[in-house]
């Protein structure tokens, strides 16, 4: 699985103008599915998205999670991030998941994160998103487990 995480201090997803979910500060993240993926590797990755310190101290480093301060968690199934782009001009896709693998994991992923943690939104799989956010830093990181 691979997750782009984004520290935002404000972050919202749409389909045809319906704000199907927003968070104030917190992580918002894109979720790409690859076909060896399964739910151990869903878990892994919420206990990184959990657990990873990307939010500053009160001495400004980043020691903080996102449980540590209590923030809101915006996941958003983006299958593109699976795509092979190693060459060529168009990127490919056979990398990515099968749709109904994809699903079923990104479902998993997102009742899990809502049994562990108190502020969690999402988008909706295979939809047409608009995503607004408000990036902290910027601070963006690619987790692939």
């Amino acid at each position: 699985m691979k997750a782009l995480l984004q520290r935002v201090s404000s972050a919202r997803v749409e389909v045809v103008g319906e704000i199907l979910g927003s968070i104030d500060r917190g992580l918002l993240v894109l979720v790409g599915v690859e076909p060896e993926d399964n739910q151990a590797a869903a878990d892994k990755l919420l206990k990184r998205l959990l657990d990873y310190r990307v939010f500053s101290d009160p001495e400004g480093r980043m020691n903080l999670s996102l449980r540590d301060i209590d923030g809101g968690l915006l996941l958003v199934s983006q299958f593109t991030l699976a795509a092979d782009t190693r060459k060529g001009l168009r990127p490919g896709f056979s990398t990515a998941a099968p749709p109904e693998q994809a699903a079923a994991l990104f479902d998993y992923l997102l009742e899990r994160a809502r049994t562990q943690h108190a502020v969690v939104a999402s988008g909706r799989f295979g939809a047409d998103m608009q995503v607004h956010l408000v990036n902290d830093g910027p601070v963006t990181f690619l987790l692939e487990v």
